[in-house]
């Protein structure tokens, strides 16, 4: 089942005629403009390496000055490109997961922003797999270039079949050895053991895992918690199982706070938005953060900073990941080969822990 919304660049493609005594409408009226053969103007508007850089600019500023714009479709018609790229967030694991999550929304403008950039469109699908050709049907639907995927949830096996037959596919997530799939991610074992590490330092002895670990990037985070824990001869976390739908996310973290009474005294959340909701619920009980609990997050999303009580957390590099999300499929989509990249995190600490 898929949900789809459609981003368009904000950009026109017509042509504005200015000079009255010879119109510029096409590439070879540039060209003549400029003294190089109309193959070089085409290349150049469409940022080909083959035009050294001063040529591309003084075509550029050329074009930009009698408001001229490629006829877009007829350059679609040519390269056999429809100018597309598709973004989907499988939710396998999590089916009541909205769109709206912050941690999708700030990852997703960051892609937009790198796609756009180049001059494609975004199609965007929320997609609850219902079946194991969901992806399958996104990429032989002939309406897109390439298709970037944010988290591979519990769909890695899937990712896997297609991604060995289909090279313009990306995904933000994690890297296993062997894994024929383009990922790109941070290093989730050494943010878990970041996260746990610091607790520690700050006396915690009774630590907890907040959040579900059916996917690979969060049993990552929880591995890492452990192996801090294990570091320290502490017993291993408790493991509170945590949804990340909103809409049931507060009921279940108090459940699970009900559940473990005493026994914890620091908390690594999965994710900063559980975190935020965790400290929410001890605020209500009265439970002093971080005096008598500590919590840490695990994304650095812009809210974290802002917060009443400063998350510590572990900060994904988002923008530089979607970068390079962007730049491996472009490079695939020119038939090129691009490696997985694993980032490394970085302990962000304010006042919660």
């Amino acid at each position: 089942m898929r949900s789809r919304l459609h981003f368009r660049r904000s950009a026109t493609y017509a042509v504005t005629m200015t000079t009255a005594e010879r119109p510029i409408r096409t590439l070879k009226d540039i060209a003549r403009l400029a003294g190089v053969n109309p193959g070089t103007v085409s290349r150049a508007l469409a940022n080909s390496p083959l035009v050294n850089e001063q040529t591309r600019q003084r075509i550029a500023a050329i074009a930009a000055e009698h408001g001229f714009r490629p006829n877009l479709m007829a350059r679609r018609l040519r390269t056999q490109r429809t100018g597309v790229i598709g973004i989907a967030v499988p939710l396998g694991h999590e089916r009541r997961q909205h769109l709206s999550d912050p941690f999708f929304m700030t990852l997703l403008g960051h892609l937009a922003d790198g796609i756009t950039g180049r001059g494609y469109d975004v199609l965007l699908s929320r997609v609850v797999p219902d079946s194991d050709d969901w992806l399958d049907d996104i990429v032989r639907s002939g309406t897109l270039d390439g298709v970037l995927l944010i988290g591979q949830s519990d769909q890695f096996a899937v990712i896997e079949e297609v991604a060995r037959r289909y090279r313009p596919l990306v995904v933000w997530g994690s890297t296993v050895a062997g894994q024929a799939h383009c990922a790109i991610g941070v290093d989730n074992v050494a943010g878990g053991r970041l996260v746990g590490e610091r607790l520690i330092a700050r006396g915690c002895r009774r630590l907890a895992f907040m959040g579900e670990v059916r996917t690979l990037e969060l049993i990552d985070r929880h591995r890492g918690l452990c192996i801090a824990a294990e570091a320290a001869g502490l017993p291993p976390p408790l493991q509170l199982d945590t949804h990340l739908a909103s809409d049931i996310m507060a009921a279940e973290i108090a459940a699970n706070l009900d559940r473990a009474g005493d026994a914890i005294d620091g908390i690594a959340a999965a994710s900063d938005v559980i975190a935020m909701q965790t400290i929410a619920v001890l605020d209500q009980r009265g439970i002093a953060v971080p005096q008598r609990i500590a919590v840490t997050g695990f994304d650095d999303l812009p809210f974290a900073a802002q917060a009443r009580i400063g998350l510590t957390t572990v900060r994904q590099d988002l923008p530089r990941g979607a970068a390079a999300m962007v730049d491996a499929l472009f490079a695939r989509i020119a038939g090129e080969d691009r490696a997985s990249l694993v980032m490394e995190p970085v302990l962000v600490a304010r006042d919660s822990a």
